[in-house]
């Protein structure tokens, strides 16, 4: 199985599609990759040879933030956030969705599964 930035990338899919399993990779990104290495992105990603994997793997290590060092660095930007106690940091902090999204419904992602209320619809007065 060929490796690339220290990630298993399937080898029955064609490059273009094995590059977008490295995290921050998308599919404009695994285009621009195959072009500036002169790949084409059609090959399977076992019909590689050891010279052009080393050749992803450097264009990845000088061009691109990848995997941990981008997952660190998106947690780096979250925390800064909320050390500011910015309104986006609040949000980050209370685990709701950050980019002014609703909340009254469908925010479930963000919120987890309902908290029921107990005792809210019995109530008269």
């Amino acid at each position: 199985m060929p490796r690339l930035a220290g990630v298993d990338i399937p080898e029955r899919k064609k490059i273009l599609y094995s590059l977008q399993y490295i995290h921050g990779i998308g599919p404009r990104t695994a285009a621009e990759i195959c072009e500036q290495t002169g790949i084409d992105p059609d090959r399977m990603a076992t019909e590689l040879s050891d010279q052009e994997l080393s050749s992803i793997n450097a264009l990845l290590d000088t061009n691109y933030v990848v995997e941990g060092a981008l997952r660190r660095q998106v947690s780096q930007d979250v925390q800064r956030l909320k050390d500011i106690r910015s309104y986006r940091g609040d949000r980050h902090r209370r685990g709701l969705p950050a980019r002014g999204q609703r909340t009254r419904c469908n925010a479930r992602t963000r919120k987890g599964r309902k908290k029921t209320v107990a005792g809210k619809k019995g109530i008269k007065g």
